[in-house]
């Protein structure tokens, strides 16, 4: 185990776990094992009245809002079908829950999301959701910027390409803070959060 502390103000805070992206075929976790870690976790952290930010990403139907900017990689055309941007069923619902949406990748960037954890005392974060190496770390780095500190949920995340869940996870996550499974974050939580 990696992960050494969990602050007494810690958020969790889940990345696109949506309908449209919780669907696509990641790796090496599944999309429903992705949503089921994240939720105990995050009916771990309500039962400790510690936040639990959920992020989605959505876009205007004229997709004006989208992210510009040239790139060899070509983005989806089109409209996205109805739904695709809602949180799934298993995490929505919890009226204590913060919702940010964003338009990028990361959760910082043109979002309220760091003002609603200063507004709250939070001074760490722990992440999941999906993608490991696009939503995931861009808010992981952003946080780390922010001075908060991170832990990441290894096996509550996924990718549609196994190797870059692999390199994020091995090679930038314990640049940007710590690492630890859905298991051993819960029984840190269960210690620090009596």
């Amino acid at each position: 185990m990696t992960v050494t502390a969990l602050d007494p103000r810690t958020a969790l805070v889940v990345i696109d776990l949506q309908a449209g992206i919780v669907a696509a075929p990641v790796q090496p976790h599944s999309g429903a094992d992705v949503v089921t870690r994240t939720a105990e976790l995050a009916d771990a952290f309500r039962a400790r009245d510690l936040p639990v930010v959920l992020v989605r990403v959505s876009f205007a139907a004229d997709g004006a809002d989208t992210v510009p900017g040239r790139t060899e990689v070509s983005r989806p055309g089109g409209a996205f079908p109805e739904g695709w941007d809602v949180v799934v069923a298993e995490l929505a619902g919890h009226p204590g829950d913060i919702t940010v949406t964003k338009r990028n990748w990361g959760a910082f960037h043109g979002t309220g999301l760091d003002v609603q954890l200063r507004r709250r005392g939070v001074t760490q974060i722990v992440l999941t959701g999906i993608a490991t190496s696009i939503g995931v770390e861009s808010t992981a780095r952003a946080a780390h910027e922010h001075g908060y500190h991170v832990t990441l949920a290894t096996d509550a995340m996924s990718d549609l390409d196994p190797e870059a869940h692999r390199s994020s996870v091995e090679r930038i996550f314990p640049r940007l803070g710590e690492t630890g499974t859905t298991a051993e974050i819960l029984e840190l939580l269960a210690k620090t959060h009596v």
